[in-house]
């Protein structure tokens, strides 16, 4: 054992030794920098070019008859239980919709007449008709043209709402404008 401990204290030394007269590596500074002159390069932003505004008659041309029919500018107007008269909150909406039309005179609209559930279909079929009929009456009345404006009834095969109380039955006895052509 003791061999074993004089031969690794003098590998020790030995290894030390070998250590300690390694040659040192100088450590070379790194080169001063040199402080560059920032390049001054002219900069030509190009000119703006504003693009033209379109003007609201260029955005309504631009615009399919989808993309109109999804904005709703014309509003839809109401009747009361088993009848096709104009009601006297409705024509407000028929004024603004008349204006709207004067304003666009190539659009043509389809009016619409829906019922409520009740009744036959014949019945409310007719009813339909009747409620589109009077709604075009109102419009060339404010001097909008017949020529502009078809009429078809739906009767009570599509309602906006498929409840079965008088709040529901409101909703679907109505004249709904869709665009056909601007």
């Amino acid at each position: 054992m003791k061999k074993s401990l004089i031969l690794s204290l003098a590998f020790i030394l030995v290894f030390a030794f070998f250590i300690s007269c390694r040659k040192k590596v100088e450590e070379v500074p790194p080169p001063p920098q040199v402080e560059e002159q920032p390049k001054v390069e002219k900069v030509v932003e190009a000119p703006v070019v504003k693009e033209p505004e379109l003007s609201e008659e260029e955005i309504f041309i631009r615009k399919s008859l989808e993309e109109i029919n999804l904005e709703k500018p014309l509003e839809m107007i109401h009747f009361d239980f088993d009848k096709y008269f104009i009601r006297d909150d409705a024509k407000p909406s028929l004024v603004t919709n008349a204006a709207w039309l004067k304003k666009w005179e190539s659009v043509n609209v389809l009016i619409e007449g829906h019922c409520d559930e009740r009744g036959t279909e014949e019945y409310n079929l007719s009813l339909g008709e009747k409620r589109a009929k009077s709604t075009v009456d109102y419009l060339v009345s404010l001097g909008i043209s017949p020529d502009r404006m078809k009429i078809i009834s739906y009767g009570k095969s599509q309602p906006l709402d498929i409840g079965h109380n008088e709040i529901a039955w409101q909703k679907n006895r109505r004249a709904q404008f869709t665009i056909i052509k601007k």
